[in-house]
Parts: structure tokens; sequence; C-alpha cells
């Protein structure tokens, strides 16, 4: 699995990192502007990603505003989508509902667990069931 963590806070990329790492390449953006510019790159190099985790609040560009634009590129491109989950303090139905309208596949309230993660992974069938 190759997957791209987006996350502006350190401690918040760290724990991505680590629940990530042992199931392939994971890189790294800080706002929603890197985001779109690695999920590019990842497109023109033929390796895209398999899973983007964004977190909503990010300078520059927020996370909501990155998943619309990754989803219309997809949609104007033909690319295959990515499995993205929203990775955010913010769990008002507002938020929520915005999220899974502009397509993600899962949404998680932080402080992200372990198992509830690895859960969802395997959900989405991004890892095998053990």
């Amino acid at each position: 699995m190759k997957a791209l963590i987006v996350e502006d806070d350190f401690v918040s990329r760290k724990v991505l990192l680590a629940y990530l790492r042992t199931f392939g390449e994971c890189d790294v953006a800080t706002t929603g502007c890197e985001a779109l510019e690695a999920f590019l790159i990842a497109h023109e190099a033929n390796s895209p990603y398999d899973l983007i985790t964004l977190d909503i609040m990010m300078p520059e560009m927020n996370g909501q505003e990155a998943l619309n634009r990754i989803r219309q590129i997809e949609s104007e491109r033909g690319y295959s989508g990515a499995k993205i989950i929203m990775t955010t303090a913010l769990r008002d139905s507002q938020n929520v509902m915005t999220a899974f309208k502009n397509q993600c596949e899962g949404y998680l309230v932080k402080p992200i667990m372990y198992e509830g993660f690895l859960g969802l992974l395997r959900k989405l069938g991004l890892i095998e069931c053990k």
C-alpha cells in the first residue's frame, strides 16, 4: 500500500506514520496544497496513492477543499480513486456530511486509536484481516 499522510500537526503526523509504515510506502504533506502536488506527482510517475489521510484544519487549503479538488482531478483525468480518510478533531455533522458528500471513504475523529484505524483500513480493503 502506498499512503499520503496530510497533516499539519507534528504529533498527529507521527502517530499516523507509525500506524501506516508497516503496510508500505508513506509520504507526508503538511498542507492541502502540498497534498495536491504530491497527488499529481504520484500519478505522473504512474505510482498513485492507495490511501490519503486528510486533516481538515490546515493552512493554505483545508482538507475539505483538498478532498474536493482531488476528486475533481480524478474525475477530469480518469484517474482511479484513492481511498481517502478524513482525520480531524472536528466531529460536527456539517463537516462529516461535507466530507462524505465530497466522496471520502472514512472519517476518524482524533485522537485516532490504532484498532479503529486498522479496522477502517480492513473495511476499505487496504489491508488483510488478521
